[in-house]
């Protein structure tokens, strides 16, 4: 009697030995994977109809049924639906707009994805997901017309464009150059219209410019700003290197730039710093420089500036500089700034309100400072001796900000002093001319204000 009850335990325990085995191994086996299929799909989508929606669907024990519905509220089409004989780990479908004319004119519909795994878990039926999202259909490009802008650019200098853009879903609005340069606009006056300064640069022999606007359902608008373009040669130096420039300030700027200074030869030193620490030096500047505003500007005035006293200027804008030694070319670079000279350590003076956005040490400009005053505009002022304001401080005109120099890539003590729109150097004597900011700026958004009142 007991044997055969002791034989029932054992015959009962390996039976929950066994099922829990089975349970376990259902639990785990990949035939029984409980996860249900992801869909990619956003939750809402602007649609301009020219190109499919694209969904893709993944599952690790693949793909077993699909079905795309599109809802326009009270009627519903299937736009896809596919069985797969041979389960698919991933499934990208292209669902289009349908051809039928049963949604009439509506604008807002409902797409929903089901998705159907080839999973043994819910007893043989598999996991189900379904992904719904909400179609707002928009084929209209935004309303996009120019208000006004400058008669005329001169190449290394700078013009202004007032325009109107519309779209309720407006996405990104930019100016595009053709030598790939965007410039941001600035909310201006009235909602819907813009401001901004576009820049020419002067190693740049063509310029144009067309105003994009694009909304989230991918509908673009493009305008081209006609400006009559004015050439402008500049000078072209050849500069026969010194050994006395080479083996000081250039030799002691190698040895604090580099690590490798004393494996370089006199011209490789001069390289060294003519191309790739300028090159590094103006990323920096371009990087601080290419921010713009945001919110909405009503008013913009600027005074010329004159940012030294009693200064001649010793070097111009737009010099394009042959290095030469022993006869032979070695280097060459772009002057692009205005160098202005006066007494030693002369105080510098800003002649605008702005922030200071830079102020540090920076290779060939040596110490350096830049200030914002607004609207993607920017002043540089490089060999300074001495900063007497700090970064961040928000300045009035008229308040000295530092002290010429010869820090840097200066032999003398010089300001070098430079004008930037949203990165790009352009030509600081149209910031130092009361005419041009009256005929190219002021005018141009005055006028643009009397157009939009009317």
């Amino acid at each position: 009697m007991r044997q055969k009850k002791s034989s029932s335990g054992i015959l009962v325990l390996v039976f929950f030995i066994v099922v829990i085995a089975a349970l376990a191994y259902v639990y785990n086996s990949k035939f029984f994977e409980r996860r249900v299929p992801t869909i990619e799909l956003a939750d809402v989508i602007e649609w301009n109809l020219k190109k499919p929606i694209q969904v893709t669907i993944k599952d690790e024990s693949g793909i077993k049924f699909l079905r795309a519905v599109l809802n326009d509220g009270k009627n519903s089409i299937i736009l896809e639906k596919k069985v797969f004989e041979t389960a698919q780990k991933e499934v990208v479908l292209d669902i289009e707009f349908p051809r039928t004319g049963f949604i009439g004119n509506k604008k807002h519909f409902e797409l929903s994805i089901e998705a159907l795994d080839a999973s043994k878990w819910n007893f043989f039926a598999g996991n189900t997901n379904i992904k719904k999202s909400i179609i707002n259909v928009d084929t209209k490009k935004p309303d996009l017309f120019i208000v006004n802008n400058s008669y005329k650019i001169i190449k290394g200098g700078v013009a202004t464009v007032v325009f109107h853009t519309k779209d309720e879903n407006l996405k990104e609005l930019y100016i595009q150059t053709n030598f790939d340069k965007k410039f941001y606009p600035t909310p201006f006056y009235k909602d819907g219209y813009y401001v901004s300064f576009v820049a020419w640069p002067s190693d740049e022999e063509n310029f144009s410019a067309t105003i994009v606007a694009s909304d989230k359902a991918g509908n673009i608008s493009k305008e081209r700003i006609r400006f009559y373009l004015s050439n402008r040669k500049y000078r072209v130096s050849k500069i026969n290197l010194k050994d006395s420039f080479l083996d000081g300030k250039i030799a002691d700027l190698a040895a604090e730039l580099s690590t490798s200074s004393a494996e370089m030869n006199k011209i490789d030193k001069f390289k060294f710093v003519n191309e790739d620490v300028r090159k590094d030096n103006e990323r920096i500047i371009e990087r601080v420089t290419s921010k713009y505003p945001k919110e909405l500007l009503s008013e913009f005035h600027i005074e010329p500036f004159y940012p030294l006293k009693n200064a001649a200027a010793v070097a111009s804008f737009g010099d394009h500089r042959f290095y030469r030694y022993n006869q032979n070319e070695v280097s060459q670079s772009f002057h692009v700034g205005l160098d202005l000279a006066s007494t030693a350590e002369a105080n510098i003076i800003t002649s605008n309100d702005g922030v200071v956005v830079y102020a540090s040490q920076n290779g060939i400009y040596g110490e350096n400072m830049i200030l914002s005053h607004g609207l993607g505009l920017y002043s540089l002022y490089g060999h300074c001796s001495t900063f007497l304001v700090k970064e961040g401080e928000v300045l009035s005109k008229g308040q000295a900000i530092a002290t010429t120099g010869k820090t840097g890539l200066a032999l003398g003590d010089h300001l070098h002093f430079g004008i930037l729109v949203q990165g790009i150097e352009v030509r600081p004597e149209e910031w130092m001319d009361t005419s041009w900011l009256k005929d190219n700026v002021f005018g141009v958004m005055d006028a643009a204000k009397k157009i939009i009142d009317r």
